[in-house]
């Protein structure tokens, strides 16, 4: 079994079928969480599935995997009154789930481009140009994100097509331009202070980074490569909690 298949298969019956007994099943004795949700180890996983409300459910939007990372985007319903758009990326290691980060943010029904936090292509495409991806990206988020310099950002993101799932930000550069500007208003620069991981399958990659958007947050930032271009843009901007119910960091 692949780890994506693995993944997808233990994510089931853990938040689908809602089965306590499937972290005997999928977990690994040492898991090691980094959610906000849950406590560290096999039975803080355990708890949280354990009481998870009768109407909870999630819906899968895509899946990435790289190695022995996979990352889930999608919606969790149920968890309170707004359902909430997350990444999740575990990390697999001797066919059982070792190490889980995670980021939430709400769904907003009505966004400035029109689409969804979630929709657009579901599925990687060209397997075979995912290390291309990966160093397009890479070099965006060191050179644009990290560093701050927007005079390099047309080498990076494609001047044609830029499709905007932020719900604040519409399509193109212009709209991400007019986005930041009103952030900045508000006292909410972003600033990236640490790429923690990249995580890239075909022309899907993956940014987590840990940074400022008027107070401490993680990013996750999924860009879509075509062409040697970022053509598109899926985000959670989540705020980094005082505290956590485990020892392990949020990163």
């Amino acid at each position: 079994m692949s780890n994506k298949d693995l993944v997808l298969q233990a994510a089931g019956e853990l938040f689908g079928d809602k089965d306590p007994a499937a972290v005997d099943r999928w977990v690994a004795p040492d898991y090691r969480q980094h959610s906000a949700l849950a406590a560290d180890g096999p039975e803080g996983l355990r708890s949280l599935v354990s009481n998870l409300p009768s109407g909870f459910r999630y819906e899968l939007a895509r899946v990435i995997a790289d190695g022995d990372l996979v990352a889930l985007h999608g919606v969790y319903h149920g968890f309170g009154p707004t359902p909430l758009v997350a990444f999740d990326l575990f990390r697999v290691e001797n066919g059982k789930l070792a190490e889980h980060w995670d980021a939430l943010t709400p769904l907003v029904e009505q966004t400035a481009s029109g689409r969804s936090q979630t929709d657009g292509p579901a599925t990687p495409y060209a397997s075979g140009r995912t290390e291309r991806s990966r160093a397009v990206v890479a070099g965006f988020a060191q050179k644009v994100l990290q560093d701050a310099d927007y005079s390099v950002l047309t080498d990076y993101i494609s001047t044609e097509t830029y499709h905007q799932h932020n719900p604040e930000a519409a399509d193109g550069l212009d709209g991400f331009g007019a986005a930041a500007a009103e952030w900045a208003k508000q006292g909410k620069n972003l600033v990236y202070k640490t790429i923690h991981r990249i995580v890239a399958d075909g022309d899907l990659v993956l940014v987590q980074s840990e940074g400022e958007f008027g107070q401490p947050v993680a990013y996750w930032d999924l860009f879509r490569v075509q062409d040697d271009k970022i053509v598109e843009h899926w985000d959670v901007i989540a705020p980094i909690p005082a505290e956590l119910p485990h020892r392990n960091g949020l990163f």
